[in-house]
């Protein structure tokens, strides 16, 4: 019955004086009810790094898997949008394999040098030292043309600023300036001397970000140089972890482990919210996790594919970090260093794994929305051996070596051992709780190391060794609880 009828029937009964409907009020919170408007580009619904809804994780072939996620594990886009979708003036390097500047997906957002553009093909138009840099450069091939054969440099392009244009994917960015700046080649691989220019070219345009998805080369002096380079020119610099399921606070991975204030450090996390198995971390040295694992972003040949590696989440920071600047300009490293990790998602399985303990959340980082964080263990005690624990001195290869403590009443446990001297990162001592999740992984040679904290109290120590080389091993001094 319509409500209208409804009253008018009542209102016919003597004993009621009048009748209306019993209304519903809601509190006046704005934001409850602006609706979180979805691009309509049509694989939107697969970008779980964007919008996790539980049920959009992807297999290899772009499908969806069957592997639930968690839902909200995502970097907040849709509630960041509201805030911002970027500007054409921001200008991000991604400096890589290059970019299919073509791709449908991509040639809107693409950055244009109007001069070079507009002017005589062969000639140095704008007088920048580069020939026809009309969207960036390739110091490959050292020309003005930075076409992407290999895909990787397209993919992390996609993830920054795929246009929100009803055709594929979309960017973190609906409005960015994508500079394609290659040294990497097509098979993907490039010298140090040519991340030096790249990173210098890009220090020349006056990029705000530039975005660098590779690495695995020693410490090198002039890199390092070119970085601050671009540090002292105001410019952020976001680095991959790296890819060795290894701790970059005692391996270190370059560019990512540069210490200097504009270096950003990414890990991938998964749509499960836990640390990729094939991700770098380091508690001192990678400052956060982001989405990377089974994403979906463009490749060459108007096409798109699914990724996986720290390569990934990496343009997801510079595309985060691109919206920040385009709603603030240019912020102090202090302070886009200490918003970037007070604002990210606290979780458990990032604890003790990057500087932050948590995941990249751009609402929040616009907003400036900071979670309440666990507090740290302090007042550590002693806990002494039941038994002598170590390996033999030496120990022999395909060696393998278990044992499991238990601390009664202990709510963290961590080991210190007098002596470690193993095959470094191929014989490696796994440390990890009563949930099974490996928190610390140690090898090489040191002596009074103390391992990271167990959630509980019991821990386990795992000790492996391969096929080749062995070392003198190891022995455990104590353990050490916390009941705080």
């Amino acid at each position: 019955t319509p409500i209208s009828q409804k009253i008018a029937q009542l209102e016919k009964q003597a004993e009621v004086e009048y009748a209306e409907p019993n209304y519903y009020y809601s509190i006046n919170n704005q934001e409850k009810f602006i609706p979180m408007i979805r691009p309509a580009d049509p694989d939107f619904h697969k970008l779980w790094g964007l919008d996790n809804t539980g049920s959009n994780d992807l297999k290899r072939d772009g499908s969806i898997s069957d592997v639930k996620g968690v839902i909200g594990a995502d970097i907040a886009a849709l509630k960041a949008w509201e805030i911002t979708k970027g500007a054409r003036k921001i200008k991000i390097a991604v400096i890589d394999t290059g970019i299919d500047y073509r791709h449908e997906d991509l040639k809107d957002n693409m950055w244009v040098n109007e001069a070079e553009k507009n002017g005589q093909k062969g000639v140095d138009d704008d007088g920048n030292g580069y020939i026809d840099d009309i969207h960036g450069y390739d110091f490959s091939g050292d020309d003005g043309d930075p076409l992407d054969g290999h895909s990787h440099g397209t993919h992390c392009a996609g993830t920054i600023g795929a246009s929100h244009n009803q055709i594929g994917v979309s960017g973190v960015m609906a409005n960015v300036s994508l500079v394609a700046i290659k040294f990497l080649t097509d098979s993907g691989y490039g010298t140090s001397a040519n991340a030096i220019k790249s990173i210098d070219y890009a220090t020349k345009l006056n990029v705000d970000i530039m975005s660098n998805s590779w690495g695995g080369g020693a410490y090198s002096k002039a890199l390092e140089e070119a970085i601050i380079r671009a540090k002292d020119k105001g410019i952020l610099f976001v680095a991959a972890a790296g890819n060795d399921a290894t701790n970059n606070d005692r391996r270190p991975h370059y560019p990512s482990n540069y210490a200097i204030s504009n270096v950003i450090s990414v890990a991938a996390h998964t749509a499960q919210d836990a640390l990729a198995n094939f991700s770098n971390r380091g508690k001192n040295t990678v400052h956060i996790a982001a989405p990377g694992h089974n994403i979906l972003s463009t490749v060459k040949e108007n096409k798109w594919a699914v990724y996986s590696g720290t390569s990934m989440a990496t343009p997801h920071v510079s595309g985060v970090l691109g919206l920040l600047v385009s709603q603030f300009g240019r912020l102090g490293f202090s302070e886009v260093h200490e918003r970037l990790s007070k604002t990210s998602v606290p979780v458990k399985t990032y604890r003790r794994k990057v500087k932050s303990g948590g995941r990249v959340n751009a609402y929040n980082l616009l907003a400036d929305v900071r979670p309440i964080r666990p507090p740290e263990p302090v007042n550590w005690h002693p806990h002494a051996l039941p038994e002598v624990f170590e390996s033999e001195h030496p120990y022999k290869v395909d060696s393998s070596l278990k044992k499991t403590f238990k601390v009664p009443g202990a709510k963290y446990v961590r080991v210190v051992f007098k002596k470690i001297e193993t095959e470094a990162n191929y014989d490696n001592i796994k440390i990890s709780g009563v949930d099974g999740e490996v928190i610390d992984e140690l090898s090489g040679a040191g002596e009074n190391i103390i391992s990271e904290y167990v959630d509980g109290d019991q821990v386990t120590i795992d000790f492996n060794s391969d096929f080749m080389l062995n070392g003198w091993g190891f022995e455990v001094a104590r353990l050490e609880y916390s009941v705080d």
